[in-house]
């Protein structure tokens, strides 16, 4: 059983819906190598649909050539979180519905898993994880803005005790924040 592992891009606001703010800044080596760690001990990813259906013809058509991560997003089992979707596989190969958010699903594919399980994105099923302890690293990317308005990854009215585990300042002046839950 490994850990389950959420990647969020995020504004300073806490915005974290459709992040094409994030062009500005670039991708550059040590944004790649952070994001590699995460999915490197990941055996599995973990989306909810809407995160799904944009990733799916983005990533769905790279190759190695084109992105370095295209392997992972293409080879490794995806499993999707929704009660609308019934085929994710004629989409996506190598993907999965498992229905509609379940803590007790979650819980017994994070226990059936050989590795960790990646989550980007995703910010409806985040919450309910967060909400459920079911999270445990949360990986934000805090991009040195603020837009404003948008999807908020802890929308107003939340509280959320987390645990600072690490800090890591990127060279495009991105602030790599890694919370877990929070100290008894």
């Amino acid at each position: 059983m490994g850990a389950i592992k959420v990647h969020e891009f995020t504004t300073v606001d806490g915005v974290v819906d459709a992040p094409m703010w994030t062009m500005d800044y670039g991708f550059p080596d040590d944004l790649a190598a952070s994001i590699g760690t995460l999915t490197g001990s990941s055996t599995g990813i973990l989306l909810g649909r809407n995160t799904f259906e944009m990733f799916a013809p983005a990533w769905s058509t790279r190759t190695v050539e084109d992105d370095e991560g295209a392997p992972f997003f293409n080879d490794t089992r995806k499993h999707v979180v929704s009660s609308t979707m019934t085929d994710a596989e004629s989409v996506w190969r190598n993907s999965t519905v498992l229905g509609g958010y379940s803590a007790d699903r979650i819980r017994a594919l994070k226990s059936e898993t050989d590795g960790d399980l990646y989550v980007s994105g995703s910010a409806t099923l985040v919450r309910a994880m967060l909400a459920d302890g079911l999270v445990d690293e949360l990986h934000l990317y805090v991009y040195p803005l603020a837009v404003g308005t948008g999807i908020r990854l802890f929308p107003e009215g939340t509280s959320q005790p987390l645990t600072l585990v690490g800090v890591e300042g990127l060279s495009n002046r991105v602030a790599h924040l890694t919370y877990g839950p929070a100290a008894d």
